[in-house]
């Protein structure tokens, strides 16, 4: 029997295939990333998105990326206020404070893992080891590394990422890839 929707419910609806939701849901949702710096940036899109759209998020990725130096870890965990500063005045992101300091201070914190673990990546592929599927147990662990972290963030990261399932519609034909 052929499936009504081959894709999630959500993504069905939508008649323009280049729709921002589309590409990302057919393109980014649900595939592991293995680069840390792209790790860390949708750690910051997913932080920023709280309270939001998605859509909204996705329709300001080239401004955040332009605004946080394409995600570099290492760029980012060096900010001073004056580039806070400048972040809160950039009409381009999401202008806010405790959103724009939270990046900060957790590319600080994947800096850490990045010495001791080797990897942001390796961090998490360690931790999938002992966390599982168990979405409290990630949140739990996010809360004592990363600020503006709460379960629906942790969750969507995760699974954005593909660490926790759930990313796809059970018929969705991107949950078998």
């Amino acid at each position: 029997m052929k499936m009504k929707h081959p894709y999630c419910v959500y993504v069905s609806t939508l008649a323009d295939k280049n729709d921002v939701d589309k590409i990302y849901h057919d393109k980014h949702y649900g595939v592991p990333i293995r680069d840390d710096d792209e790790l860390f940036g949708r750690l910051i899109m997913e932080i920023n998105q709280a309270g939001l759209s998605w859509r909204t998020i996705l329709m300001k990725e080239k401004g955040f990326r332009g605004a946080y130096h394409n995600f570099s870890i290492t760029k980012v965990s060096k900010y001073k206020e004056k580039d806070i500063a400048r972040l809160l005045n950039d009409a381009n992101i999401i202008r806010n404070r405790l959103k724009i300091h939270a990046a900060v201070y957790n590319a600080q914190e994947i800096s850490k893992l990045q010495k001791e673990f080797g990897s942001f990546r390796k961090w998490l592929d360690k931790n999938a080891k002992e966390a599982g599927t168990d979405k409290k147990k990630w949140v739990l662990l996010f809360k004592k590394h990363f600020k503006f972290v709460g379960g629906e963030i942790v969750g969507e990261f995760l699974m954005s990422i593909n660490v926790l399932p759930g990313a796809h519609d059970k018929h969705c034909k991107r949950a078998r890839i």
